[in-house]
């Protein structure tokens, strides 16, 4: 009966998950909503959402069952994927989804287990990330789908990405530079590329894209995401537990850049005080369970700002993303820096080395270190 009512809600989050997942397609491509604004939309537009949400949800489990038939081949008790949906009802931006997640329902007690079950889900989903961006790059519209999407930019014809660049309060979101991504658009591409400002209004490469970006956020090699898992199977606990802090401080340290200069405090202002006060809190709590020391955890913290501060001074052009913050928030605070410990500690084999190996160079192709920037023109 449990079994039952569990499958029940893991297929209604499914379906829940492909609603918002192509309803957030149709407001990426379109620029619209369906509730909100002088243009909403209509089934039609729905439809198209789906070009987006199939290849998206479709890496998405790929990668899940990638975890899930490994952990059974291991006679693991894993549940199938819990799909997380999100839509904010246009009033925001999202992808439609946080993501999925199996749960293994036992705990594993075996380095190789570890390895083998968090290597599974990256390389499937990375293969099938591949094949859509290949897929999207070779299958490019021609430049009247922009000029359907968009017939104000009809009269510019091949300029008009000059007029994106120029006109006055044109706000878009510009796609970061993968190793990857870069790749597919210099030697893979078929047909017109779009402009950059354009290409989450391409829904095949757009899906493809945070296909890439989400492959890169569970390799992280830190704590109990899938590279965690990897780095962990290769260097074992002991080695593992110094580095993941080390890589995870350097994290934090990255995402917070630039966020505060040291000029914002020779003149006194109130509202600076309270955000650089919001600011250490918030750091503090990403670090809060990186020693059972209460003054190391703090130490760290207020070291951390201090160097981001004084690096700021001398190059204050070279900026982080804050919007790794938050998943450095959820991993320091609740997925955990360190790794679980196993009472098998057998080595791994050459083959899983090498491809342990390999899923962390995956990691260093599809990372890009500001994968989105909103563009304002003046």
């Amino acid at each position: 009966m449990k079994q039952n009512r569990t499958l029940l809600i893991q297929i209604t989050l499914f379906v829940v998950t492909l609603i918002t997942t192509t309803i957030t397609g149709a407001e990426w491509i379109f620029g619209n909503s369906f509730f909100f604004g002088t243009n909403t939309m209509g089934w039609h537009e729905l439809v198209q959402g789906l070009q987006y949400s199939i290849p998206f949800l479709g890496v998405l489990t790929i990668h899940e069952f990638g975890h899930y038939f490994v952990a059974r081949k291991h006679k693991t008790d894993v549940t199938l994927p819990f799909y997380i949906p999100l839509w904010l009802g246009g009033l925001s931006s999202t992808f439609g989804t946080l993501g999925a997640f199996i749960r293994i329902k036992e705990r594993i007690q075996s380095r190789v287990k570890y390895f083998d079950i968090g290597i599974a889900g990256p390389l499937a989903g990375f293969v099938a990330a591949l094949f859509v961006l290949w897929y999207g790059f070779t299958h490019l519209p021609s430049l009247d789908y922009v000029f359907n999407l968009f017939p104000q930019l009809n009269q510019y014809g091949m300029e008009y990405g000059k007029f994106l660049e120029t006109t006055p309060d044109y706000v878009s979101i510009k796609l970061g530079d993968s190793l990857l991504f870069k790749f597919f658009e210099d030697y893979i591409a078929v047909g017109d590329l779009p402009h950059p400002y354009l290409y989450t209004n391409y829904p095949i490469i757009f899906a493809g894209y945070l296909s890439l970006f989400f492959t890169a956020l569970n390799l992280f090699p830190i704590g109990q995401l899938d590279g965690g898992h990897i780095l962990y199977g290769l260097i074992g606990d002991r080695a593992f537990n110094i580095v993941s802090p080390i890589l995870f401080t350097g994290f934090v340290f990255y995402a917070g850049l630039g966020l505060f200069k040291v000029d914002e405090f020779f003149v006194f202002d109130t509202d600076i005080v309270w955000k650089f006060a919001l600011y250490i809190g918030f750091t503090y709590l990403c670090f809060s369970r990186i020693s059972e020391n209460l003054m190391t955890n703090l130490l760290i913290t207020f070291s951390v700002i201090a160097i981001q501060l004084i690096f700021s001074y001398f190059y204050p052009t070279v900026e982080g993303y804050s919007g790794f913050l938050a998943f450095g928030l959820m991993i320091g605070r609740f997925l955990g820096i360190y790794h679980p410990p196993t009472y098998d500690k057998q080595p791994l084999t050459l083959e899983r080395q090498i491809l342990g190996w390999l899923a962390l160079l995956i990691f260093i192709l599809c990372f890009t270190p500001k994968p989105f920037t909103i563009i304002q023109n003046a």
